[in-house]
């Protein structure tokens, strides 16, 4: 790959910040993982009002993230929001952020994942909320890493698994 360090020792963390809203999207999108062999949904899925809210207006009082970056490239990311009641498939309450992570795709595999979660997980810490939610497709590989970083089952969505984890 183009411009790549050789060594995931420049891998680093930093803020979700405003400015990133564009690349928000990208990474939203490669957060909505379905089982293989399907492949990416549609970008069309993003203007969806059940999906949007994950990412639209980026920068909102209590959002918390973190972006990962090898160099000068963008691994992925880790971020969350409070919604309003009863809004996002891992709704717990309104003091709990729902959780949304990606890795782009190049990245995957190699340990990325688990260092943008802990990251997140200790910003949310640091922002003040104890504990954090997500869901999760019960096929997902990711879920062994989610259970590493504490994340344990609370329950069902539909065909998803909600998971909540303290920070």
């Amino acid at each position: 790959m183009a411009g790549m360090p050789s060594s995931d020792a420049a891998f680093r963390l930093r803020p979700l910040v405003p400015a990133d809203q564009a690349s928000l999207w990208d990474w939203l999108h490669v957060a909505l993982w379905d089982p293989p062999p399907a492949p990416l949904r549609p970008r069309g899925v993003l203007a969806h009002p059940h999906v949007r809210i994950y990412a639209e207006g980026w920068g909102a009082p209590g959002d918390v993230g973190v972006v990962g970056e090898l160099g000068a490239e963008a691994v992925g990311a880790c971020w969350m929001r409070r919604l309003p009641p009863g809004e996002g498939l891992a709704y717990v309450d309104e003091a709990t952020p729902q959780l949304g992570i990606a890795v782009m795709p190049a990245f995957q595999r190699r340990g990325f994942g688990i260092r943008l979660m802990r990251g997140a997980l200790e910003a949310a810490r640091e922002a003040g909320f104890r504990q954090v939610s997500l869901t999760v497709h019960p096929l997902n590989p990711a879920i062994a890493m989610y259970e590493r970083c504490g994340f344990t089952l609370a329950g069902e969505r539909g065909t998803y698994r909600l998971m909540v984890a303290p920070t």
